[in-house]
């Protein structure tokens, strides 16, 4: 999705903890347009859980007939974007010519390294028809050696994303190594997106990273003394040994990696260095990205 102003950061409630848990955000609905969203980064206290920079949950949203996801193409450079759907579909298009309906349980992954423009829409065919969306999407930040690749486009159908149980624990493992297996998602830093369910009482040990932080989407968990309600993200402490006891039925996602180097956040823009923040708003502004082909005619302006 499109940061709908120049500034990702979105008001949350803070709450600073000790033992297993250093820092709770508790994040607030946002109305941006037909649905709402709810992010936990970028915000003023954090910035990162390891490379992950950006993460906003989409919905749930009802939409009627001839109404639904219509993001018209924007641009991102020295980013890859990390899109996950619970529910619903989105049609997926970009500078490279990749077209690509996302489906729930896949993986989309699009790197926009030195720059790439996007849009995210529905096919027609669904419009006809009452349904719900409801998903995340979130940011990595590239290594500062890697940020000026070539865009590219890796699509992840989700009978290739790795499934088992520990502890009795549903898990997938979406991008890293955890619980014994790897996924196939490609990576660029040491990163770790794990998606878990849990029942009333059921236990897990949250795999290692150097930074890590649990989101739940639905339901809320417990790590030690703290109790971390529906739509929080809980950042846990460094080499803490967290173990989650869900208190209702629950889905969390799991997130992190290794520490990454100061990014700057402007509108879709992430890089290591102000200076090409700058250059992008202004390549942007002149018309310079390249277009999507089979959607040239609309585009989101830079906001002023």
């Amino acid at each position: 999705m499109s940061n709908p102003t120049d500034n990702a950061e979105q008001w949350c409630e803070y709450e600073q903890c000790s033992g297993e848990i250093e820092l709770l955000i508790e994040t607030r609905e946002k109305d941006i347009g037909n649905f709402s969203v709810r992010r936990s980064l970028p915000t003023a206290k954090r910035k990162m859980v390891g490379p992950w920079i950006f993460f906003d949950h989409m919905g749930p949203a009802d939409f009627p007939v001839g109404e639904g996801i219509n993001v018209r193409p924007h641009p991102h450079v020295n980013l890859a974007t990390v899109t996950y759907l619970f529910e619903g579909e989105i049609l997926h298009r970009d500078s490279l010519g990749s077209v690509q309906p996302i489906r729930p349980g896949d993986i989309n992954l699009m790197v926009a390294g030195r720059g790439i423009t996007h849009s995210e829409r529905e096919r027609p065919e669904l419009t006809r028809a009452p349904r719900r969306l409801h998903g995340l999407q979130l940011w990595l930040v590239l290594p500062e050696e890697d940020e000026e690749i070539d865009p590219a486009f890796y699509h992840y159908p989700s009978s290739v994303i790795p499934a088992l149980e520990a502890a009795g624990v549903s898990l997938r493992v979406m991008m890293g190594t955890a619980y014994g297996v790897t996924s196939p998602v490609k990576t660029y830093a040491e990163t770790l997106y794990v998606e878990a369910y849990l029942q009333p009482g059921q236990r897990l040990a949250l795999p290692h990273a150097e930074e890590l932080a649990v989101y739940t989407a639905q339901g809320e968990v417990r790590a030690g003394v703290t109790e971390i309600p529906e739509h929080s993200l809980a950042v846990c402490a460094a080499g803490a040994g967290v173990i989650l006891e869900a208190v209702t039925e629950c889905r969390i996602g799991i997130i992190g990696g290794e520490k990454m180097s100061r990014r700057y956040v402007d509108w879709n823009f992430v890089s290591s260095r102000k200076e090409r923040i700058e250059q992008a708003r202004q390549d942007w502004k002149s018309g310079a990205f390249p277009k999507v082909p089979g959607d040239e005619e609309e585009f989101i302006p830079l906001p002023e």
